[in-house]
């Protein structure tokens, strides 16, 4: 399917959950390596067993602070590949020992540790996480370590870059891609961006119905209610007049904030091609910062220019029902579970930025992925585990191609280069114009729009 690349190192790979799963196929295509140059630490499962009989390395085990170290140093070596798709890992750590290992690393999330103590909420968004991250420095010339780089956050990122190159295009400003952060940030600006949504709609769903009680996702169950249950979180556009009732800002250089309720407890009026307007969960998730603190003029602090950026996620069916029984439960963790996976029969999963504000009408560019397309391009996926793959593997192959690079957000890697890699795992991957807007979600006098003079407020998207 495409030309490898040629690495001499070994991959070592944290979590064989339904994305490290996904994955494996991929890197085998992009990458010089076979399955003995690959080991597999995970707690023991049938898909450890499988891997196992298939050549791979595999170690039943659960990472923890007591034996990261123990598991790890010896085992990690200059010029390997260390890749975290674990839950309730720390990355931090990771990173730190990856370096000093001479490896390089990616993963798709920053998470606290499993049995880690509740922390107040101001301290478990992922504002905190992202500092803590980025505490280690940049260090241009030390081993590459690609953060959060899955579908969202990672391959939404370049799909914005793209959204604001086609609005150039369109407005006929006759551009060349930018190459300095600030170029991109003047770009946004100038085609008139005021907020974007990373909109997903997932449509995907099984012959088995849902029990009561049961909750049912299309990926890792316990990933997506950790994320869920915490607070909702934004990037805030220099554009907005009315600060959230329950809003809370991090810090004076930060580019978002939090509010206090759990994002699957927030919602926020959003626009995908297939469905059209929607409902999505305003769930915590990396590129909400990343993205408003990249297209950001002026100093942080005092910014002369912002988006507002947030996830707008309408999961399936099964997952929507989900999230209500798991509100009503008190945010308790579900005893019944499950994963998606082989049994999903139809549908697809959209998932794209919508960019709202420019004078021609909002814009959404991304990846429509049927589950049936999905499984023919990668066995063992579902359409939305295959989207985020795809944003895995792009970055390491592109951090075992550029090894020194020091720390990275999405932002930072050349989106061409990304995008060429994750296509032929997409589906179609288009753009698509609207004239939807948040008030047309507002048109009754039981829901007026609480700033009808400007269509892009995130009170008029909230709701």
């Amino acid at each position: 399917m495409s030309h490898l690349t040629p690495f001499a190192g070994r991959v070592v790979l944290l979590g064989l959950g339904c994305i490290g799963r996904g994955v494996l196929p991929l890197l085998l295509r992009h990458l010089q390596i076979e399955p003995a140059r690959m080991l597999l630490i995970s707690p023991e499962s049938p898909a450890l067993r499988h891997a196992e009989a298939q050549g791979y390395q595999v170690m039943a085990e659960r990472i923890t602070p007591a034996n990261l170290r123990r598991l790890l140093v010896r085992r990690l070596r200059p010029g390997d590949l260390l890749l975290n798709l674990s839950v309730g890992v720390d990355s931090v750590p990771l990173i730190e020992l990856a370096r000093a290992r001479g490896a390089v690393y990616v993963d798709t999330a920053q998470e606290p540790w499993a049995d880690a103590p509740a922390l107040p909420p101001a301290q478990s968004t992922n504002h905190a996480r992202r500092q803590a991250a980025l505490q280690l420095g940049r260090r241009p010339g030390s081993p590459t370590a690609v953060l959060c780089h899955g579908a969202n956050p990672g391959l939404v990122s370049h799909f914005v870059k793209e959204a604001l190159l086609h609005l150039g295009r369109q407005q006929g400003l006759g551009l060349q891609t930018p190459l300095a952060r600030n170029d991109w940030a003047q770009l946004a600006r100038q085609v008139g961006v005021r907020t974007i949504h990373i909109a997903e709609r997932d449509t995907q769903w099984s012959a088995t119905h849902r029990l009561p009680g049961e909750f049912v996702n299309t990926w890792s169950v316990r990933g997506f209610i950790e994320e869920a249950m915490q607070p909702a979180e934004l990037g805030w556009g220099t554009h907005e007049r009315q600060w959230p009732r329950d809003g809370h800002r991090h810090d004076r250089r930060a580019p978002g904030l939090w509010l206090s309720q759990p994002g699957a407890a927030t919602r926020a009026l959003t626009w995908t091609p297939h469905i059209g307007p929607t409902l999505g969960f305003v769930i915590t998730h990396m590129e909400s910062l990343t993205i408003a603190d990249w297209l950001t003029i002026g100093p942080a602090s005092r910014p002369q220019w912002r988006p507002t950026v947030h996830y707008a996620y309408r999961p399936c069916d099964d997952a929507v029902l989900s999230l209500h029984e798991l509100a009503g439960a008190g945010w308790r963790m579900p005893k019944l579970q499950r994963h998606l996976a082989d049994d999903i029969v139809g549908g697809t999963d959209e998932l794209g930025v919508l960019i709202g504000g420019p004078a021609s009408g909002a814009l959404w560019l991304g990846s429509q992925l049927t589950a049936a397309a999905a499984r023919e391009a990668a066995p063992g996926n579902s359409a939305t585990t295959l989207q985020v793959a795809a944003g895995v593997m792009a970055a390491a192959v592109w951090a075992t191609q550029h090894p020194d690079c020091g720390l990275l957000e999405p932002e930072d890697l050349p989106h061409e280069e990304i995008l060429a890699l994750a296509r032929p795992y997409l589906g179609t991957l288009a753009a698509f114009r609207t004239d939807w807007t948040p008030l047309d979600g507002r048109g009754s006098a039981l829901q007026p729009a609480p700033q009808p003079e400007d269509p892009w407020q995130f009170a008029n998207v909230r709701a």
